[in-house]
């Protein structure tokens, strides 16, 4: 009897090694666990849209405090360093290890240990996305596209914000027609705001197949500003 199940009490013992080896290979996505554990608390734009009522500071100026105040020897050093702390802070937080000055302290209060919610490797994967995405060089390439956004016109800025350039573009052919097309096909903005409110089908012969939804997030003064602009395109 011993011999005859010796071969399953083997194969279950290999069958438990392998599944042990994966799970300590397994591979955590650290920005949805960031987006399923943080953002209820940490505010996490970049720039940060900071509110009187926030639970907890930016997680930008969390991740570049922490940088900041975090000495090493090594420039190499410094990644995994912040990826340990800010694992073991979460789940064993205290002022004594807080980068944060006692105005903040006192502001925010100490973090709620996550001990219990996330596990280590799960933390230690968020760390990372976070130490990764939190840069100073990105920080100024979302500054950047800021300021040249806030150089469009207000009619483009309008139509990027809600997804027209998805489907159009300003003088390309895509799913639907350009702008400067149809300003060229319509005389005048409020035939163009009947379009964008109301939506069509078979109006043009490049994308006759592909409706033209309606549009109805715009107030009356957004659809009037983008409608103008399109016309204003007419070359």
């Amino acid at each position: 009897m011993q011999y005859a199940f010796f071969p399953f009490f083997l194969i279950l013992s290999l069958f438990a090694a392998g599944c042990s080896q994966r799970d300590s290979d397994r591979h955590y996505d650290g920005k949805a666990l960031f987006q399923q554990q943080c953002v209820s608390c940490h505010n996490a734009e970049m720039p940060p849209v900071t509110a009187p009522d926030e639970a907890a500071p930016p997680m930008m100026a969390v991740a570049f405090h922490v940088k900041d105040f975090m000495q090493v020897d090594n420039p190499a050093e410094k990644r995994p360093r912040f990826i340990a702390f800010v694992t073991d802070y979460a789940l064993h937080p205290s002022a004594e290890k807080s980068f944060c000055d006692a105005q903040s302290l006192e502001s925010y209060g100490l973090m709620p240990s996550l001990e219990g919610r996330i596990t280590r490797p799960e933390l230690e994967a968020v760390a990372a996305y976070v130490y990764d995405t939190y840069t100073k060089e990105a920080f100024l390439q979302r500054m950047e596209e800021a300021n040249a956004f806030a150089m469009l016109p207000e009619g483009e800025q309008i139509a990027r914000r809600n997804g027209c350039f998805v489907c159009h573009d300003t003088v390309l052919q895509k799913v639907g027609p350009p702008f400067t097309a149809v300003a060229e096909r319509y005389a005048d903005a409020e035939t163009i705001a009947e379009g964008i409110r109301n939506g069509s089908r078979g109006k043009w012969e490049a994308s006759r197949n592909v409706p033209m939804p309606a549009i109805r997030v715009l107030d009356a003064e957004q659809l009037s500003t983008l409608s103008h602009w399109i016309a204003g395109l007419k070359r």
